[in-house]
């Protein structure tokens, strides 16, 4: 089953709309979208525009295939599942978002290959016929670090120093 999800805050029809015709042109009968309050409705997959806390973890849960906006509480919650990740980044330009920091979210975690990205719709269908030979991710834990932890509590305590923490340098004053 694939899950799309576009969050709680605005909607995403292009990524909506993307996909559901790609379900109308495959056949693809086994989608389900939360599309937001206010996003345009599918035309030919199962659709709902909020969820709670409990339906989506069992959709999340259920899927084998998460395709979502670069939004952070889906991509965790998803790999935290170990999941295979489609994120199509949403762009200001198009009046998407206010700003594009979901490009930099994407480009980082694409780059470290916990996600696919879909930069726009073609390379979204592109990634959707792939969809059987994606990797799937490593499960992330849902915890800190210790590195990260031991880092924070120096930096809490006044301890100065400075730590290397997963290849960047973090400086606790």
């Amino acid at each position: 089953m694939i899950f799309a999800t576009v969050g709680t805050q605005l909607p995403f029809d292009r990524l909506i709309r993307t996909l559901d015709q790609w379900a109308k042109d495959r056949g693809q009968a086994d989608a389900f979208a939360q599309i937001g309050p206010d996003g345009a409705a599918p035309a030919t997959i199962e659709f709902t525009r909020t969820m709670e806390p409990a339906e989506f973890q069992a959709k999340l849960e259920q899927a084998d295939l998460i395709v979502a906006h670069a939004g952070m509480g889906t991509i965790l919650s998803a790999l935290e599942l170990g999941k295979r990740v489609i994120v199509m980044p949403r762009l200001a330009e198009l009046g998407e978002h206010r700003n594009d920091h979901q490009l930099a979210t994407a480009k980082k975690l694409g780059d470290a290959g916990l996600v696919q990205v879909a930069r726009d719709a073609a390379q979204l269908v592109e990634l959707l016929d792939a969809a059987g030979t994606l990797a799937t991710a490593d499960v992330i834990s849902p915890y800190a670090s210790e590195p990260l932890l031991a880092a924070v509590r120096q930096f809490i305590h006044g301890q100065s120093q400075t730590t290397e923490l997963a290849g960047a340098e973090v400086i606790n004053a």
